[in-house]
């Protein structure tokens, strides 16, 4: 790998999270409003100090992970991109790796050569991340010693974890839904606020946000995916985009003041922002 495809890598992966701090996403943490004792400003710091483990030359995945979260822990002092790092660090490894296959497949090769090292490391890095509702695991425990591969504990996780499911499924949430989300979005005109904000509403309305799942339990979830709905529904057919930001500004408050966070919807834009940053060439 030559400096300018990390550099490329690096800088991608910062842009694509600048981009979804930019957007009023409902619940969760932007610019336009902070939550949850966190403030925009950390995530932005999250990606610039995490960028550079995550793209390490040589490094494998769980490495990326580690070195990614460990330098953000020291940075900000708080859990800020747990989800991001482990969606985007095998994206990431991929594009470094194999810079001239499509980034989907090259992701699969990813996925599957991922190891038991890998997991060690992944799991140092979910322990020190300590993220809400963590609790203990039946097999695969991450306070524990890894017995599996990074794919095989991510996929007897897939029941409670929609990161996990990335990895079992060959990130076809992030590939088919964000994407053809994120395309829908570019072919109406939208800029890039307006677009991340389809992305993330696009996940939040397909299934329970597992961040929600986790803390608050199934009903909690079950209720904002509907109420989620219901607004994206409300939605259709707007353009103005100071409309939408203030329609989307005042659900996010309603979220907030009841303490829940969409965080995996938000993991999962910014992986797919990170996806399509790298396929178009754009860092």
């Amino acid at each position: 790998m030559t400096k300018t495809d990390r550099d490329f890598v690096a800088t991608a992966f910062i842009a694509a999270c600048r981009d979804e701090l930019e957007a009023p996403k409902p619940g969760n943490v932007h610019v336009f409003a902070s939550g949850h004792r966190m403030e925009a400003q950390d995530f932005l710091e999250s990606a610039e100090v995490s960028a550079g483990p995550l793209t390490a030359p040589g490094a494998g995945v769980g490495a990326r992970i580690f070195g990614a979260v460990t330098a953000t822990l020291a940075r900000v002092k708080q859990n800020t991109n747990l989800g991001i790092v482990l969606l985007c660090a095998p994206l990431a490894h991929a594009a470094l790796n194999f810079p001239q296959e499509p980034l989907e497949g090259a992701l699969r090769r990813v996925l599957d050569a991922l190891t038991r090292e890998d997991a060690t490391e992944a799991f140092k890095a979910i322990a020190l991340a300590n993220p809400a509702g963590l609790g203990k695991a039946p097999a695969h425990d991450v306070g524990g010693p890894a017995e599996a591969t990074l794919l095989d504990a991510m996929r007897a996780a897939t029941d409670r974890d929609r990161i996990a499911c990335q990895y079992a499924n060959g990130f076809s949430d992030v590939f088919g839904l964000g994407r053809a989300a994120l395309a829908a979005a570019r072919r109406d005109g939208a800029n890039v606020e307006a677009a991340t904000l389809r992305v993330y509403l696009a996940f939040l309305c397909a299934f329970p946000d597992s961040h929600i799942l986790r803390k608050h339990g199934a009903p909690t979830a079950e209720a904002v995916l509907r109420e989620a709905r219901d607004f994206a529904q409300s939605l259709e057919g707007w353009r103005n985009v100071e409309e939408i930001r203030a329609a989307a500004l005042a659900f996010d408050a309603r979220l907030k003041q009841a303490g829940v966070n969409p965080g995996t919807s938000a993991d999962l834009t910014v992986a797919t922002l990170f996806t399509a940053r790298l396929e178009d060439g754009h860092g």
